[in-house]
């Protein structure tokens, strides 16, 4: 018989155990890729880009973004530290290894020729067992207990640049998390918008400081302004203070000199009135998202009024949140009711930019992080550690206050929790968990390992002591290299990226695993499903 053709001429097809094969081996690899950055010991990535721009990280998350990936399964563990970023803002590392080693242990049990069903549904049973599993080592704190916050913020941060000035970070962290927390009908919320982070070069790290307000991004508008308002009544406008302009095109004829006279009083007087309409509302500060008439800044300052110009809208609504004022649209509306107070607004050079430093603000429920460091790629990778450990915190306080030991304490748990679940079970199942509960090890055996520390004498040491009756909380101490009580010596996490990280591992693994069909069209999607290149990898733009 002929054959016949259904798909394009540039099309290719892997079905069946081949499709599994490559789809498995992308995910694997990309696991591998970032399994070297989990832990306090994890080591660095240097990623650059085509036009030579370097970023220096061991965040999980920053690394696969910037690494552009192709593979359409490779993808899917992209996309589930995306998920964990945007759910906790940390534990994206670990969500991936987890799927990485869920991969790796369902590949051995391909190879035994279990079907591929038989391991969805044991990894989906044990899934929701490990769900329960957390659900019980978790403990509850107060979520106003700040020496556990700062804990939790330390743990977050350990491993990374920020590390030095660690303690100092978490207090500041700490102490804006509880500033833009509010509760409403005995529901906590929190917005981390309003939580804004500036970073600027120079100095040290230990020159961090909390501002209780906002820090702009510009300067006064004219040099004759003061440059320190005390007391503060800033009025926040999103209204252009220039001569009005008509929405359509329009003539004016002017025929004669007093004609021209005539319309030139008019303007200025139009120009006075916004000016008198400033005054009016008290106000000695003015932030403007538009224009301001070059006669209208020399009017304020002749008035000794502070004003800026061109304000992100962003920082608007975070000035209104900062100051418990209110943006006004028209000026002739303004009222005394709607400025805002902070105690002090003065422009500074940090970094060799002038800002503006909205500062003592009386209840701010929008205060800045400004970050400082001797380079850009320290800098950033701070910022990168104090978002995660942000995220840590805002995750606890908003789950009720629900932690539990970290060191890989909890993985070795859940394993040997598995373990006995499994031995419950009768039929094929039951190798899916059991492999799934060995899954589970891979995050104490990469701590041990980035720590340079035997990973064998790491795990028989932590199965003896989870056999005891106080020893769940016991993992890995990669300083000390020996097994102890996390909780402790302070390592503790937010119950959430534990469940986060396991649902969002296992999700994708079982996607992968349901793949049995790989169509592609076009020669890059070709060579992408063609699987790995000679360095065993998937294939990656950069």
């Amino acid at each position: 018989m002929q054959p016949i053709y259904i798909l394009p001429e540039d099309s290719s097809r892997n079905t069946g155990r081949t499709a599994q094969k490559m789809n498995i081996a992308a995910g694997i690899a990309v696991a591998e890729t970032v399994r070297t950055t989990l832990g306090p010991k994890g080591m660095d990535k240097m990623l650059v880009d085509s036009l030579g721009d370097i970023i220096i990280t061991n965040d999980g998350v920053t690394i696969l973004e910037e690494m552009q990936i192709n593979h359409p399964a490779a993808k899917m563990l992209v996309e589930v530290s995306k998920t964990q970023d945007q759910e906790v803002g940390d534990g994206t590392t670990t969500a991936v290894v987890i799927a990485g080693e869920l991969l790796k242990q369902a590949e051995q049990l391909l190879e035994k020729n279990i079907h591929p069903t038989i391991i969805v549904n044991g990894y989906r049973m044990a899934s929701l067992k490990a769900q329960e599993i957390l659900e019980s080592l978790s403990e509850k704190i107060e979520i106003n207990n700040k020496k556990i916050l700062e804990k939790i913020a330390m743990t977050a941060m350990t491993g990374k640049s920020a590390e030095m000035a660690r303690e100092k970070l978490a207090k500041i962290l700490v102490e804006a998390i509880g500033s833009i927390t509010e509760s409403r009908d005995k529901t906590v919320f929190i917005d981390r918008e309003s939580l804004k982070i500036e970073k600027k070069t120079g100095g040290k790290i230990d020159d961090s400081e909390l501002i209780k307000g906002i820090i702009i991004d510009k300067e006064r508008i004219h040099p004759d302004m003061p440059r320190i308002v005390e007391n503060a009544k800033i009025l926040l406008l999103d209204q252009a203070l220039e001569a009005k302009e008509t929405d359509t095109d329009t003539q004016i004829r002017i025929t004669s000199p007093e004609q021209l006279q005539a319309f030139m009083e008019q303007e200025e007087r139009a120009l006075k009135k916004m000016v008198e309409d400033v005054l009016k509302t008290g106000a000695n500060v003015i932030f403007c998202e538009k224009g301001i008439e070059d006669s209208i800044q020399y009017m304020l300052s002749r008035k000794g009024i502070f004003a800026s110009r061109r304000v992100k809208r962003s920082d608007m609504e975070k000035l209104a949140k900062a100051t418990a004022g209110k943006i006004v649209n028209k000026i002739e509306e303004a009222e005394q009711k709607d400025l805002g107070f902070a105690g002090i607004v003065e422009q500074k050079k940090i970094g060799g930019e002038e800002m503006t430093f909205v500062e003592k603000c009386k209840h701010p429920k929008s205060v800045t992080i400004l970050l400082r460091g001797g380079t850009e790629h320290v800098i950033d990778e701070i910022e990168r550690a104090v978002i995660d450990a942000a995220g840590d915190v805002i995750s606890v306080i908003k789950d009720g206050g629900k932690i539990i030991a970290g060191g890989g304490s909890a993985e070795m748990e859940l394993s040997k929790q598995l373990m006995k679940y499994s031995n419950t079970l009768s039929g094929r199942e039951q190798m899916a968990i059991k492999s799934y509960a060995m899954a589970m090890e891979v995050i104490p055996r990469t701590l041990a390992e980035n720590a340079g520390i035997d990973a064998l004498d790491v795990l028989t040491s932590l199965k003896t002591r989870h056999d005891t009756k106080d020893g769940k909380d016991f993992g890995l101490n990669v300083f000390t290299g020996k097994t102890t009580d996390m909780k402790s010596i302070g390592i503790i996490e937010p119950l959430k990226i534990k469940t986060q990280a396991i649902s969002g591992a296992t999700e994708a693994t079982i996607m992968i695993l349901r793949i049995d069909d790989v169509i592609a069209r076009g020669k890059e999607s070709m060579q992408n499903q063609r699987g790995m290149n000679n360095q065993g990898m998937p294939p990656m733009d950069m």
